[in-house]
């Protein structure tokens, strides 16, 4: 009798293991391809595939002359935006070409990753299928093991810093119109060196999402520069560059953005702390954004 319970208690065992080794898990980006090529021919290429395979291109730009990103959406993925709150943060999938040793790379956030991520309700399998199709899917990439759902949806790069639930707070205004009026005219300003790349509203909220570049000559110098951030993170050979652009939210009479230690951390989570190349070099960006983020948002100084 006693065997008999224990022979039980091992096979559900094996079994809850085997459900778990089976749960997916995913990195931050696919790349769809690698060849010759430039980049402004490359990207006007990509964006014709990914137009005829349904997506909308909302948004491109430059950070650096070897790199430039493109920001897609679609019904699907604005509907799956609509389903939760921040949901907006999932609304555009982001597109990179970036030149790298004579080559051409083409990569794009993974979709299932970053609707973990972000908590969606959807996983976003229909967009990265039509992505795949339109683009190619060479490999994942940007973390040497694979996260799954769960890890995702608690994610924090160490012990004390925020979550994707910890946003920051930057702005506050009367009405949610009044909101996305304020960051649409402080973008096209380029208060702090904040500029506009896209914007996406997401049906039946008031939630808007603003892409936005950050150019710390015209800001908070290096520690918010989008091409020095870059410099030091995105080094390995299959670059992340649709780590690009950082996101603004209006949700409400809100405006709110991601905190920068989980904003960079979900993209490199294996970045060290400590090294040639490493957090310790960009310490002070996720206060240089903040306020610049805050200013375009019509926020004060904290």
């Amino acid at each position: 009798m006693r065997r008999a319970f224990l022979a039980t208690v091992l096979t559900a065992g094996l079994a809850l293991a085997a459900t778990a080794s089976a749960e997916p898990a995913y990195k931050p980006f696919i790349l769809a391809s690698t060849g010759p090529g430039d980049v402004a021919g490359t990207a006007a290429k990509v964006a014709e595939q990914l137009a005829a395979a349904g997506f909308e291109v909302v948004g491109s730009y430059s950070p650096y002359p070897t790199a430039r990103i493109l920001v897609v959406t679609s019904a699907d993925l604005k509907q799956a935006a609509a389903q939760t709150r921040f949901g907006a943060y999932g609304a555009g999938q982001r597109v990179s070409v970036t030149e790298i040793g004579g080559q051409v790379q083409v990569a794009y956030t993974n979709p299932p990753y970053m609707a973990a991520a972000y908590r969606m309700a959807s996983d976003l399998g229909d967009a990265s299928a039509k992505l795949a199709q339109a683009l190619g899917r060479q490999q994942e990439y940007g973390i040497n093991e694979a996260m799954t759902k769960e890890d995702l949806g608690s994610y924090r790069y160490m012990f004390g810093m925020e979550r994707f639930s910890d946003p920051h707070e930057l702005a506050s205004h009367a009405s949610y119109a009044e909101a996305v009026e304020t960051v649409e005219k402080n973008l096209a300003a380029g208060i702090k060196g904040v500029g506009k790349v896209y914007r996406i509203d997401v049906p039946g909220r008031e939630e808007t999402v603003f892409g936005v570049s950050l150019n710390g000559r015209n800001g908070g110098g290096t520690q918010q520069d989008d091409a020095y951030i870059m410099s030091e993170i995105d080094f390995k050979e299959v670059r992340s560059t649709a780590h690009l652009p950082y996101e603004m939210v209006v949700s409400g009479n809100k405006v709110y953005a991601l905190s920068a230690r989980f904003r960079i951390a979900i993209n490199f989570p294996d970045l060290s702390m400590m090294g040639s190349h490493s957090f310790m070099n960009i310490m002070g960006s996720p206060d240089a954004i903040k306020e610049a983020l805050t200013k375009a948002a019509g926020g004060g100084e904290s």
